[in-house]
């Protein structure tokens, strides 16, 4: 999807393409450290 964004904003120039894009690089970023405090979680419970 990232790619697919990347390439209308590149052929178009349309900033909202633009931002589109870098709201889903931010969101792809934050999914992997959601996952990492969830799982510390499971081995580590705070009592």
């Amino acid at each position: 999807m990232i790619d697919f964004t990347w390439k209308v904003f590149s052929q178009t120039g349309n900033i909202d393409t633009y931002l589109l894009l870098k709201e889903l690089e931010q969101e792809t970023q934050e999914i992997p450290g959601n996952q990492d405090a969830q799982f510390t979680e499971a081995d580590f419970p705070i009592s």
